[in-house]
C-alpha cells in the first residue's frame, strides 16, 4: 500500500510540473531583475539580469516538487534570485580602484565613528577621505556595483541553493547552523543601530522589495540618492561587522 501511495504522489508531482507554464512567470523574473539592479554597475543592462533570472525560472520549473508544500511562485522566486546572485558572483565588473576606494570609505567611517562615538555623516566621511562631497557620492555609486555587501550572499538565498547543489540541509553541521544564526543576529543588531533613513531604505528594499524609484518617492529623494544611501548603509554595516567579513572565503 505504501508503494502505491508513493507512486501516486510521484505521478501527482509530475502532473504539477507539467502544468507549470513558464511564460506565466516571466513578469516575476522582470520584477526581481529590476529590483536587484541596485547592486549592478551602469554598464550592465537589466536584460542581462532577466536572462540570468530566466535560467533560474527554467531550473525551478524542472526541479519544483509540489509535495514539499511551497507554492511554485515562492520556490521560483528563490531560484530566480539565486541565479542572478550567481551571475553577480561570476562577473566582477568593478575595477580594482572601486574596491580600493570602497575599503577607504569603510576605514574612514570607522575612524570617524570611533572618534565621535556616533554615526558618521556624509560630510564627515568626505572630509576624512580628503575629497569633495560630490566625489564621495561618486565613490558610493561605484561601490553599489562592487558586491561589497549582499544580504543574499550573507544568508538570504544560500538556503535555497543548498538543495540545488544536491546537498541536503540535513548535512549542515550544528556548528554551521549556530554560526549562521549568530550572523543573522549580529546583522539584525547592526541594522537596528543604523541611522533612521538608512534603516528605512534597507527595510523598503529588502523587506518590501521596492525598487529605487519607488523608495525615492516614499522618502522624497532621487533614485541616485537612494542608491547612495543604500551604499553607505552597506559600507557602514560592513565596517561594523568586520569580525565576520574579515573571515569570508
Amino acid at each position: 500500500m505504501g508503494a502505491v501511495d508513493g507512486l501516486a504522489m510521484y505521478d501527482e508531482t509530475k502532473r504539477s510540473q507539467q502544468a507549470i507554464n513558464v511564460e506565466d512567470y516571466a513578469p516575476l523574473v522582470k520584477r526581481i531583475a529590476h529590483h536587484m539592479m541596485m547592486r549592478m554597475p551602469a554598464c550592465v543592462q537589466v536584460e542581462d539580469l532577466i536572462q540570468a533570472g530566466m535560467i533560474g525560472l527554467l531550473e525551478a520549473a524542472q526541479k519544483y516538487d509540489a509535495s514539499r508544500g511551497a507554492s511554485f511562485e515562492t520556490y521560483a522566486g528563490i531560484r530566480i534570485r539565486g541565479a542572478i546572485v550567481d551571475e553577480m558572483r561570476r562577473g566582477d565588473w568593478a575595477p580594482r580602484s572601486v574596491h580600493r576606494n570602497s575599503r577607504r570609505v569603510q576605514e574612514a567611517i570607522s575612524v570617524v565613528e570611533g572618534r565621535t562615538g556616533r554615526d558618521a555623516t556624509d560630510q564627515e566621511v568626505a572630509e576624512e577621505l580628503g575629497v569633495e562631497l560630490d566625489e564621495y557620492f561618486t565613490m558610493l555609486k561605484d561601490a553599489a556595483s562592487s558586491r561589497l555587501f549582499s544580504f543574499e550572499e550573507a544568508f538570504g538565498d544560500d538556503d535555497s541553493r543548498l538543495g540545488s547543489e544536491g546537498t541536503s540541509m540535513a548535512f549542515i553541521s550544528p556548528l554551521d547552523g549556530l554560526q549562521r544564526e549568530s550572523l543573522k543576529q549580529s546583522l539584525a543588531q547592526a541594522i537596528s543601530q543604523l541611522p533612521e533613513r538608512e534603516k528605512l531604505v534597507l527595510a523598503l528594499y529588502y523587506d518590501e522589495e521596492l525598487n529605487l524609484k519607488e523608495i525615492g518617492q516614499i522618502i522624497g529623494v532621487s533614485e541616485s540618492r537612494v542608491s547612495q544611501i543604500h551604499s553607505q548603509a552597506a559600507l557602514r554595516l560592513r565596517t561594523r561587522m568586520a569580525s565576520w567579513t574579515d573571515n569570508e572565503g
